[in-house]
């Protein structure tokens, strides 16, 4: 396993990151693994090197954090970087979700509990809240990180300007900034690359990117049952031009003699101001696959099979995006 600084911060992270979204109970997705199933897999990372795991309160609303806590017991604090988010609606009550002051310490506490550790390595806010003041949000997050509970912020899934604003408002205030964004990328979805992954480069922040495999489409299994059931998939990758990438993967994969999901995980491993990328797996051969994935450099002609295919969509900003399809080439 290879190992890199996140952003201009000394926290050293795997080159590989290891998404819970898949753990936690079917009862919430029916393509999420329970506990029984989900262990094995979360302690297998563990075992190959991966020390960066990315938690959301979200998954499997509060159960996938728990479900991680369970499967790590045991292993030195120390070698891990645990990673939790806030931001969706964790309940019925208008407090329970978004960047308040009241919500964050609110997550933060429940997060640390369910996981139980002492203190989360980076926190994350899971998207922009329009509705909260920014120096709220900021001076919530610079309290937890004094109190201790947290050691670095990071953000994910907005638009570059609201990020450079947020990260804006902190440095005016003497507050702490981000040292990470979690944005979409994989081959058939790259409009952070236009202006979000740049802005990072230049400031320095570690890029962690989510869904290289395009919420599974990029697998080369179309007809899976995350396909099947996720409305994410069929709402932001149910285009022509999608399943034309997709399709381009295969061909690429199928010349190498080598996995679809390698190729695709292969893309995003080595596109330009990408730190550590997020894994979502269902088994240890998936997992075993993707390390291997480390190792695969497309060529030129290669990516260009899979490039020629993509054109221009609107901006993927939160989990409920539903993207206008676009013109196929």
């Amino acid at each position: 396993m290879e190992y890199v600084n996140l952003g201009r911060s000394g926290l050293k992270v795997s080159r590989l990151c290891l998404g819970t979204m898949t753990f936690g109970t079917p009862a919430w997705r029916k393509w999420v693994l329970d506990e029984s199933a989900s262990t094995p897999v979360i302690k297998a990372a563990v075992e190959k090197g991966i020390n960066f795991i990315d938690l959301a309160n979200f998954y499997s609303m509060g159960v996938s954090e728990a479900v991680v806590g369970r499967a790590i017991k045991g292993t030195p604090r120390h070698k891990l970087v645990l990673q939790s988010k806030c931001f969706y609606a964790m309940g019925d009550d208008i407090n329970e979700q978004g960047l308040s002051r009241k919500h964050i310490m609110d997550a933060v506490d429940a997060s640390l509990q369910r996981l139980g550790t002492d203190y989360m390595d980076v926190f994350v806010i899971h998207a922009f809240d329009a509705s909260t003041p920014m120096e709220e949000t900021m001076r919530a997050l610079d309290d937890v990180i004094r109190a201790g509970k947290i050691r670095y912020i990071g953000a994910s899934t907005m638009y570059a300007w609201q990020f450079a604003k947020m990260n804006e408002t902190a440095r005016l205030h003497g507050l702490t900034s981000f040292i990470s964004m979690q944005c979409q990328l994989n081959a058939a979805y790259r409009e952070e690359e236009r202006e979000m992954i740049p802005y990072c480069m230049n400031e320095g922040i570690g890029v962690t990117p989510f869904s290289p495999l395009a919420r599974g489409l990029l697998s080369g299994n179309i007809d899976s049952l995350r396909n099947k059931t996720d409305n994410f998939t069929a709402d932001q990758y149910g285009d022509e031009t999608s399943i034309n990438i997709a399709k381009a993967v295969v061909k690429v994969a199928q010349q190498r003699g080598v996995k679809a999901s390698q190729v695709a995980l292969a893309w995003v491993n080595n596109r330009p101001g990408v730190t550590s990328t997020l894994i979502g797996v269902e088994s240890i051969e998936q997992l075993d696959e993707n390390i291997t994935a480390l190792q695969i450099y497309l060529t030129p002609q290669e990516s260009l099979e899979i490039d020629r295919w993509y054109t221009p969509c609107d901006v993927i900003n939160d989990y409920n995006t539903k993207r206008i399809p676009r013109v196929a080439r």
